[in-house]
């Protein structure tokens, strides 16, 4: 076992105490693998020079470039003096700026001419942008340090790597210098069989290669090699979860030729579309099968979700068993509730007068129940007198009992945390059929790696009758007079006996959030003046509005934090049409279902991610009249927080945006980091651009476990697999 420790000695051994506790705090590096598999993000050649032309703003970055001039000037009236250095690299020119007693060392080590990598945090002054005090690396190869410069960076090519304020990327190639001989010892988890057939090279040679290449080639097939490593290794660990599923013993479910769902459909008042009958066919052939079914469905907001999970759960009901339908909150459990017995009307009214002959009980179970209600549900469930139940988190408590349970429908699964999915597992006399339904939609790659266990549905028609939504961004800073208008524009909304949706990141009554955005400790996604104030609040703006903009149109608010019975009453008034705004935070994201609203306001829209964007928006144009999206923000145009908004006024398809979204957040917080439990193990994969590799891994890694389940023979895999699922990880890929 002496091979692993070598790379999971603890860094302070390697490089001091002080060098590691700044890797552990800024870049999360805590072992000599760790610092290993900090790659460079990119190269920078000895005979050319990065692009100054198009550094991003408030961003920290390294260059490499050539000084043009430097002078020292006197301000204050000669009592202060600083150094302007222009540095260029043939595209473009940039300005350094050194103060005080600082200038000295920088004023002797820059003459004009001299080649060096300079890193800090660019920023706009007198509109040039300019880096602040610097922090320099000179290339200089003459004398003494030619023998340093050349050991520190083999060959042209000059690592940049992911850095931070408090260690510069020539830090972290030293400390990587100072550790690349463990390299050699890298346990390679792939098998050899694997390897050769696709032509991969070893890992040790690629660990090498990627830290101190002698040409781009070297780069290429160290990122190839790399790039398989996580791709396989995570398709393993969904390998192996979906071999012990079909394992596993489930009851198979075939509805009755005419029984509920028959009734069901002969009283529907629309045809269903395509889609929905394909998905439908899917899940039923699914639900026929003897092992559990594990299927994801993923539909634009308002393609007929519902629709279809409900037709799946009466299916069920037909051959026998029940189902339960579970929603993240409340408010939505309670629309479930009342939608599905809408749709059914007299086949939800089973032992009732009136009720149909197939018809069966729909409960609701929430967790402010009343006592007395609460326990006839219960009853309900234990005695199978309710078909189908819906409720929140309230249905895995223990007390809970089930008849004889055979489908859970998970809505929005991304809201639910996977050890209460595997709780409701262990309900069911064997374990129960598994339908997930999300309205984010997730790229064709990322099903495969975060969703690996399951199988995907698409719902890509929207139902007959849906408007289309006109989004547009509002820049309040720059234009203040585009606020004014759209607050004119919710008024002529409601004029024309429409309704509007005002949307704050902030509940604003200061006792911490309520798990809107932006989570505590987490930078919001501002990136730009407005971060210095605190996110704008749904206590205080609903007040202006109620007291300017919008006098005299009846103005509601409704958060996380307010008693279940009063969200409801709002709820029960907005969807009655008796109140005109409301003014709300990301409660109404999911599910919430009001026609008659047209308009959304979101204030300080930058704070939000494009998905939750992309979420919101659906909660308008629901219903005939075509719905209007107004993305309000202070952020800057240059800023890349305008970029996003600008991608989701411009679009209407989910998918486009959740790629768009990717893009911009990287893989590990597809799904919100705190819920996927992925620790974005992804460094040099990216789901979007490598998705053969990620199709070719997940075939590679099936037959693989179906050979050998328990990877008896393949001892290195296994090792890295352990290291792959850390406690966290592995409880989210074990319940998937």
């Amino acid at each position: 076992m002496d091979l692993v420790h070598a790379l999971q000695e603890p860094l302070k051994n390697a490089l001091g105490q002080a060098t590691a506790k700044v890797m552990a705090e800024h870049l999360g590096l805590h072992t000599v693998g760790d610092l290993l598999h900090h790659y460079p993000r990119r190269y920078a050649e000895r005979g050319e020079l990065t692009h100054l032309s198009d550094l991003p703003l408030d961003e920290h970055v390294t260059v490499v470039a050539q000084v043009a001039d430097a002078r020292i000037l006197k301000f204050n009236g000669g009592r202060g003096q600083r150094l302007e250095v222009t540095i260029t690299d043939g595209s473009g020119r940039l300005q350094l700026v050194f103060f005080g007693r600082g200038i000295h060392k920088p004023h002797k080590d820059l003459l004009p001419g001299t080649r060096a990598m300079f890193a800090g945090k660019v920023s706009v002054f007198n509109r040039k942008t300019q880096l602040a005090h610097p922090a320099y690396e000179l290339l200089r190869a003459d004398g003494e340090s030619a023998a340093e410069a050349v050991d520190s960076w083999a060959g042209a090519l000059i690592p940049i790597y992911p850095a931070t304020a408090k260690l510069e990327s020539w830090k972290i190639a030293k400390s990587i210098d100072a550790v690349l001989p463990s390299a050699r010892e890298a346990l390679d988890p792939l098998p050899p069989s694997l390897r050769e057939g696709r032509g991969l090279i070893p890992l040790p040679e690629a660990l090498l290669k990627i830290h101190r290449p002698h040409s781009k080639a070297d780069i290429a097939t160290a990122r190839d090699r790399l790039k398989w490593d996580e791709a396989f290794v995570l398709q393993v660990a969904l390998a192996r979860r979906r071999f012990a599923d079909t394992q596993l013993p489930a009851v198979a479910r075939r509805p009755r030729p005419d029984g509920l769902l028959t009734a069901f459909d002969a009283k529907l008042p629309f045809e269903l579309t395509d889609g929905q009958r394909r998905v439908s066919e899917e899940i039923f052939t699914d639900l026929a099968t003897e092992h559990p079914m594990h299927r994801l469905l993923q539909g634009e907001v308002g393609s007929g979700k519902t629709m279809v999970a409900l037709r799946a759960m009466l299916a069920v009901v037909d051959a026998g068993g029940q189902a339960a339908m579970l929603a993240p909150t409340e408010v939505l459990a309670q629309q479930h509730h009342r939608s599905i017995t809408e749709m059914m009307g007299e086949l939800a009214e089973g032992g009732l007068l009136g009720g149909a002959e197939h018809a069966t009980r729909v409960t609701l179970l929430t967790g402010s129940m009343g006592t007395a209600a609460r326990r006839q549900a219960l009853l309900d469930l234990a005695t199978g007198e309710a078909g189908i139940v819906i409720g929140t988190h309230a249905l895995i408590e223990d007390k809970v009992q089930f008849h004889d349970l055979g489908l859970v429908v998970v809505d929005e699964q991304h809201r639910f945390g996977v050890e209460q999915r595997d709780a409701l597992r262990g309900k069911g006399k064997q374990p129960p059929h598994l339908l997930v339904m999300t309205a984010t939609p997730i790229p064709r790659t990322v099903a495969m790696t975060v969703f690996g266990d399951l199988e995907t549905s698409v719902l890509d028609q929207l139902p007959a009758g849906r408007s289309p939504i006109s989004s547009h961004v509002v820049p309040a800073q720059d234009k203040p007079h585009f606020l004014a208008r759209a607050w004119e524009r919710v008024r002529e909304e409601v004029e024309n006996g429409h309704q509007a949706y005002v949307v704050c990141p902030r509940i604003g009554d200061d006792l911490g959030d309520e798990g809107d955005q932006p989570k505590k400790g987490k930078k919001p996604a501002a990136d730009d003046e407005a971060e210095k104030r605190p996110p704008l609040a749904v206590l205080d703006v609903a007040e202006q509005l109620a007291q300017g903009p919008l006098q005299g149109l009846r103005v509601e608010v409704l958060h996380g934090r307010m008693q279940p019975d009063d969200k409801d009453a709002v709820m029960r008034r907005f969807a009655a049409g008796e109140t005109h705004v409301l003014v709300a935070t990301t409660v109404i994201e999911v599910g919430v279902n009001v026609p008659n609203a047209t308009a959304m306001v979101i204030m300080d829209a930058d704070r939000f991610g494009v998905s939750q964007l992309h979420q919101l928006r659906g909660r308008v144009g629901r219903g005939s009249a075509p719905g209007l999206c107004l993305l309000v923000t202070d952020a800057p145009e240059a800023a890349p927080a305008r970029a996003r908004l600008g991608a989701v006024a411009s679009t209407l398809d989910g998918f486009e945006l959740s790629r768009i979204d990717l893009e911009q957040r990287r893989e590990g917080d597809v799904l919100g980091q705190a819920q996927s439990g992925v620790r974005s193990s992804l460094r040099m994969l990216a789901v979007i651009d490598d998705e053969e590799i990620i199709a070719a891994a997940r075939e590679e890694a099936t037959a693989v476990v179906t050979r050998d389940p328990d990877l008896e023979h393949l001892p290195e895999l296994r090792t890295a697999l352990a290291a792959l699922l850390d406690e966290e990880r592995e409880q989210y890929l074990d319940k998937g």
